[in-house]
């Protein structure tokens, strides 16, 4: 069996395991205060050029959502998003359950619009009820997106605009942000990532750590007490040094990035061979997310031999399905992929 479920399913990149079991027998101070996690820090500030910003290590994306969120918000407010991204779907109402309700506009391509995003907040103060109403007080988008598509510079540029202009902190969601780096036409770099946003997470989980995520923001003041916050929300690792470690060692020798061309360079063969066997793109990602349409007996044929997840629900003659490659992907995993076809 091969497996293309998600960008998860092994361990984690053998660099890291190598520095987690060399540093293994050290005793550290907890909570991330060691000297490995102040390291990460650094490291994580440099790539990003912020000389005065701060970085918060967490265990997990939804996790790492919930409390960001949570923090920039009032009591009240809301969080814009697209109908599709993850806060909206695939986290189980945790937004929800911080209080703050999560202002679902359509997608293109699985991407947010700056003037759906201007015309929304305009709206919503044109209206003479808005005192009643879930103010947005906040932008959610991801990079890459849940469909594997991604922000040209123009489009964040012009979304960061909008949100300046109406003074709402613009956050964004870099579960899979190695794999936004290194896709096919990209123009954004983690530098111009920083300094477009309010707040922004580096995802660990799916690209190459056991787990972790950085959040990361050159507006420390949005975040008051939010060392204190993430403890509340039960999310202070007192192992923190574990994640220092897996950072300092990502951001090592560009391994980080390295992770992100490997699996999108395989992504990109996967592609190409479904495409020369006739099958059609559900959606065009340039990332480690694939997306075709299938017939349901091939999927069922295809399941014998590779492991892939159905996008939504199976259709009565074709379906949706997701194939997604990372780290651990090799060149004979995808050979024997498309053969298989």
């Amino acid at each position: 069996m091969i497996y293309f479920d998600s960008d998860y399913m092994t361990g984690a990149h053998p660099l890291v395991i190598k520095r987690l079991n060399e540093t293994n027998s050290l005793h550290t101070v907890g909570y991330g205060r060691d000297e490995f996690t102040a390291e990460a820090r650094r490291m994580i500030l440099d790539a990003c050029g912020i000389d005065d910003g701060e970085v918060y290590f967490l265990e997990g994306g939804t996790q790492t959502n919930a409390v960001v969120i949570d923090r920039l918000l009032d009591h009240n407010d809301g969080v814009i998003a697209t109908d599709t991204a993850h806060i909206n779907v695939h986290e189980a109402g945790a937004i929800e359950a911080t209080g703050h309700k999560v202002l679902a506009l359509p997608n293109h391509d699985g991407k947010l619009r700056a003037c759906d995003i201007r015309d929304y907040i305009a709206d919503f103060y044109r209206d003479d009820t808005h005192h009643y109403m879930v103010r947005p007080a906040m932008v959610y988008i991801s990079y890459p997106t849940e469909l594997g598509t991604i922000y040209s510079r123009d489009e964040l540029e012009a979304i960061s605009s909008v949100c300046r202009e109406a003074d709402v902190p613009l956050y964004i969601d870099g579960a899979r942000l190695a794999y936004g780096l290194a896709a096919e036409g990209a123009d954004l770099s983690l530098k111009d990532i920083a300094s477009l946003c309010d707040v922004f997470y580096i995802g660990g989980t799916k690209c190459g750590a056991l787990f972790g995520e950085a959040v990361v923001t050159r507006r420390p003041e949005l975040l008051p007490r939010f060392v204190s916050l993430i403890k509340l929300r039960g999310a202070t690792l007192a192992k923190g040094r574990l994640l220092g470690v897996q950072f300092s060692t990502l951001f090592t020798d560009d391994l980080y990035c390295s992770i992100g061309r490997h699996a999108v360079a395989l992504a990109m063969k996967l592609k190409s061979g479904f495409v020369k066997k006739g099958y059609r793109l559900y959606m065009d990602s340039p990332t480690n997310q694939q997306f075709f349409v299938m017939p349901n007996d091939k999927i069922d044929e295809l399941r014998e031999v590779a492991s892939f997840e159905l996008w939504g629900p199976k259709g009565d003659v074709e379906t949706p399905v997701r194939f997604v490659t990372d780290w651990a992907t090799t060149e004979r995993d995808i050979d024997e992929l498309i053969a298989a076809l």
